[in-house]
C-alpha cells in the first residue's frame, strides 16, 4: 500500500456502532416478518430534481446519523447494532416509465390509483427479511405517465416511528422546495434508546405485579374477538385504505371531541370497535372483547427530552380491552375507550409495561399459534394518541405535491387494522393498513366507511346523545 493510500485510509474514521435497546430489538425481529416498513410517498406533477433530491437526502443523513445507519446482526451473539459510518451513502434508486408500469400491470386493481399502488408496493419491498447489514432508509422515484413522479422513502420503523417519519418529511419537503439543499448541523452518533431516556423510577413494577400482568395479557389474548378472517393460510402483504372526511365534517367531529374532552384517537377507536361488531350481525345480547392498541409518543416524557427531530424510535404502547355489544352510541364509548387509555398512561403503564409487550410481541412472533388462527393478530385496531396535523405550504404546490401518504405495513404481527391518523389542511385523513389477504379490500372498505358513517353522524346530532 502506498502512502498516499495509507493518508487516504487513516482519514476515514470508523463507523460509531450501538447496540439496539429492548423497544428497537422487538422492531428489529418484527420487521423481516413484514410489520414496520415505514413509507413516506409523495405523488408529484412536475418532474422532481434527482440532483437536488439527493442533496436534500445526504443533508438529512448528515443532520441524522440514524438515517445513513445500516442494522447489524451478529448471529453468534444475536445482537442488533447501529452501525453508522461517518457519510451519507443512501443513493436514489430511479424507475423509468415502463419499469413503473410492469410493477402497476403486476398489482392491478382498479379499484385504487396507481400512486396507492406504489404505496402498496412499496411497503411489500423487505430489505430486512435476509440481510445481515442493510441500510434503514431507502430513496426511489417512479415515473408514473409522464405527467406524474412517485418519490418515496422506505425506512425501518425500528430507527423512525411516527413522529420521526414526519419530522423527515418536513423537512425533505423544505430542502426540496426551497430550491438548494441547505446546509444541516450534522451530529455524528445515534441517539439513545427509548429505555436508556426513561426517568429514573417510571419503569418500576413489583415483580407480582409484573408477573400478574404478563398472565392477564396472555390469558386475554385467548378470549379476544377480531375482525372476521377469510383467509388465514395464503402469504400477505399490506395493503391499505383511507379514513377521509372533508373541512365541514371534520370542524364538527372535532368540535364534538373538544367539548367532550375525548381525543381523536378514542373516538376513532371507538367507531372501529362499533363498525367491527355490527359487521358480524351479532345478537344484540351478545357481548364479544375487543382490544385496542394505543401509541404513545414518549419524547416529551424522557431524560433527556426529545423533540419531532430527535429521530428513533420512541413510541410505547397502552393496550386496553373492552367489551362490545350491539347498540353502543358512538360517544359513550367513545368516552370508555378513551378515559380507560388516560387512566392506564396516568399510572405509566406505557413505562411499567414496555418490557412486557416487547416481550409478548417477540413471543407471538415466535409462536403464531398463540394467537387466534395462527393470524398474529393482537388487537383489532391500532391508533396514535394524537394526530399529525398538517398544512400545507405555497412551498408545496411549487413542487407540484398533488398528494403524499406516511404508513407502515402491518401484515406481520400486529393490529387487524392501523391508523395512521393525519389532520391536513383541516381535514381528516387517515391511512388505514391492514393484512392481505386476511381481510379483504371489499371488507376494510366496508369496515372504515361504516366507520365514517358512525363519526360523521354522531357529530352532527344536536343532542349529543349518539
Amino acid at each position: 500500500m502506498s502512502s498516499k493510500q495509507a493518508n487516504t485510509d487513516a482519514q476515514v474514521p470508523d463507523p460509531e456502532v450501538r447496540p439496539v435497546g429492548g423497544t428497537e430489538h422487538s422492531w428489529c425481529r418484527a420487521v423481516p416478518g413484514g410489520t414496520g416498513v415505514t413509507v413516506l410517498a409523495l405523488l408529484l406533477s412536475k418532474p422532481p430534481n434527482l440532483a437536488l433530491l439527493q442533496n436534500a437526502l445526504d443533508n438529512l443523513q448528515v443532520s441524522h446519523p440514524i438515517l445513513r445507519s445500516k442494522l447489524h446482526f451478529d448471529s453468534t451473539t444475536n445482537i442488533y447494532s447501529f452501525v453508522t459510518p461517518a457519510t451519507p451513502h443512501v443513493q436514489i434508486q430511479p424507475f423509468d416509465l415502463a419499469s413503473t408500469a410492469e410493477i402497476i400491470r403486476r398489482l392491478a386493481d382498479p379499484s385504487v390509483s396507481p400512486f396507492h399502488l406504489i404505496v402498496e408496493h412499496e411497503m411489500e419491498q423487505n430489505s430486512w427479511r435476509d440481510n445481515a447489514e442493510t441500510a434503514v432508509m431507502f430513496a426511489s422515484v417512479y415515473d408514473l405517465s409522464g405527467e406524474e413522479w412517485v418519490v418515496v422513502l422506505r425506512l425501518h420503523t425500528g430507527a423512525c416511528d411516527r413522529t420521526a417519519a414526519a419530522a423527515v418529511l418536513r423537512e425533505l419537503l423544505g430542502l426540496v422546495g426551497g430550491g438548494t439543499g441547505r446546509e444541516l448541523g450534522g451530529k455524528s452518533k445515534v441517539n439513545l434508546g427509548v429505555e436508556d431516556c426513561i426517568p429514573s423510577g417510571k419503569t418500576n413494577k413489583p415483580f407480582w405485579a409484573r408477573g400478574v400482568d404478563m398472565l392477564g395479557y396472555s390469558l386475554n389474548s385467548f378470549r379476544l374477538a377480531n375482525l372476521n378472517f377469510l383467509d388465514v393460510d395464503s402469504p400477505r402483504r399490506s395493503q391499505f385504505l383511507r379514513l377521509q372526511m372533508n373541512l365541514d365534517e371534520t370542524n364538527r367531529f372535532l368540535a364534538c371531541c373538544k367539548s367532550r374532552g375525548i381525543g381523536v384517537c378514542g373516538a376513532l377507536a371507538a367507531a372501529g370497535l362499533i363498525a367491527a361488531c355490527a359487521s358480524k350481525n351479532l345478537p344484540d345480547d351478545q357481548w364479544e372483547k375487543y382490544a385496542v392498541v394505543t401509541l404513545i409518543d414518549c419524547r416529551p416524557d424522557l431524560e433527556p427530552s426529545f423533540n419531532s427531530h430527535g429521530l428513533g424510535f420512541y413510541h410505547s404502547a397502552i393496550l386496553n380491552t373492552h367489551d362490545i355489544r350491539g347498540g353502543e352510541k358512538l360517544w359513550e364509548l367513545a368516552n370508555r375507550t378513551y378515559m380507560s387509555f388516560v387512566n392506564a398512561k396516568k399510572s405509566s403503564k406505557h413505562f411499567t409495561d414496555m418490557a412486557d409487550l416487547n416481550f409478548l410481541m417477540c413471543r407471538a412472533i415466535e409462536n403464531p399459534g398463540l394467537t387466534p388462527s395462527s393470524s398474529l393478530r393482537t388487537s383489532l385496531i391500532s391508533v396514535f394518541e394524537d394526530p399529525v396535523i398538517d398544512n400545507s405550504t405555497e412551498m408545496h404546490r411549487e413542487i407540484g405535491l398533488e398528494d403524499y401518504v406516511g404508513c407502515a405495513s402491518a401484515h406481520g404481527v400486529g393490529p387487524s387494522m392501523a391508523i395512521f391518523e393525519t389532520i391536513r389542511d383541516g381535514q381528516l385523513n387517515c391511512p388505514c393498513v391492514y393484512p392481505s389477504p386476511l381481510h379483504s379490500r371489499e371488507q376494510v372498505q366496508g369496515l372504515v366507511d361504516d366507520m365514517k358513517r358512525i363519526l360523521v353522524d354522531a357529530s352532527s346530532c344536536e343532542d349529543g346523545e349518539s
